[in-house]
């Protein structure tokens, strides 16, 4: 399950890992602070910051129910992407794809999504769904251009405001 196009590469990596704990610090603190500049004009309160990046690091990525991928660039970890197995078998959920900002527009993210995707094809899903807020256009822009359609809501969490899907057949 590992991808490559010349400096890029994509593999599993344990969720506690120095390596995914810095994304998923990364990750959480970027979304976090976009959505409280957007919503409250101000970033999120340090101690807030550090009791959600604690209670959120497994996140249901761990075998052999979930899968963290870690991208390198170089060598060096530059993102994420996680998938898990939902309550039916058939369907798995994208979730943390993640590039660091000077990171973002070299073909990366297009990587990660795909090896998310053979994940969950061996974790035996035939259908990935996922979840964004509004606000983060940019991720919104990745799924539907990698051949994912906009569908009614798969959940109830409290900040998805857009759900996605794509067959993997």
């Amino acid at each position: 399950m590992t991808s490559s196009t010349t400096a890029w590469t994509v593999a599993p990596e344990p969720v506690d890992s120095p390596d995914a704990l810095a994304l998923w610090r990364a990750y959480y603190t970027e979304v976090s602070d976009r959505w409280y500049l957007l919503h409250e004009d101000r970033r999120t309160d340090p101690d807030e910051l550090e009791r959600e990046i604690a209670a959120g690091a497994e996140g249901g990525l761990t075998p052999p129910d979930g899968r963290l991928l870690v991208a390198r660039y170089g060598g060096t970890p530059v993102g994420t992407a996680g998938v898990r197995r939902t309550a039916d078998p058939a369907v798995a959920e994208l979730t943390r794809v993640f590039l660091l900002p000077d990171q973002r527009g070299k073909g990366g993210a297009a990587l990660l999504v795909a090896a998310a995707e053979d994940a969950a094809r061996a974790l035996g899903a035939s259908r990935l769904v996922l979840d964004t807020r509004g606000d983060l256009v940019e991720a919104r822009t990745l799924y539907a251009r990698l051949g994912y359609e906009e569908t009614a809501p798969h959940n109830d969490e409290p900040y998805a405001e857009h759900w996605f899907a794509k067959n993997l057949g």
